[in-house]
């Protein structure tokens, strides 16, 4: 199955796509065909709803529960940060403690 996601603006197909494929699986698919490394989410978007699905979440299975109302539902992936690489090294800088699971999950660190 072909799932829609837009990145940056653009709609991106991302196939082979099954009710088992996980959100973290999707969001690792799309940072390496666009190949950039960050730290990524995939949101669930109807009208001026957003929802952060969780890297477990089934994406397929998600949709499936909006019935009729799924074709108006947009996932978009969204960039929460740098990757580890990319943080500042300087001791003078606070580093801010992981506050969710998504950014732990969704790291893509090893894409170069």
């Amino acid at each position: 199955m072909e799932l829609k996601v837009w990145v940056d603006g653009v709609q991106r197909i991302v196939c082979g796509v099954t009710e088992v494929t996980t959100c973290q699986e999707v969001v690792i698919a799309l940072a390496q065909a666009i190949g950039r490394t960050g730290r990524y989410t995939l949101i669930e978007k109807w009208r001026d709803t957003e929802r952060h699905l969780a890297p477990h979440e089934n994406p397929i299975i998600s949709l499936n529960k909006w019935g009729q109302y799924a074709s108006d539902v947009q996932l978009i992936l969204r960039r929460t940060g740098p990757s580890l690489g990319e943080r500042p090294t300087s001791d003078s800088v606070a580093r801010i403690p992981e506050r969710t699971l998504y950014r732990q999950i969704y790291s893509c660190n090893h894409l170069s």
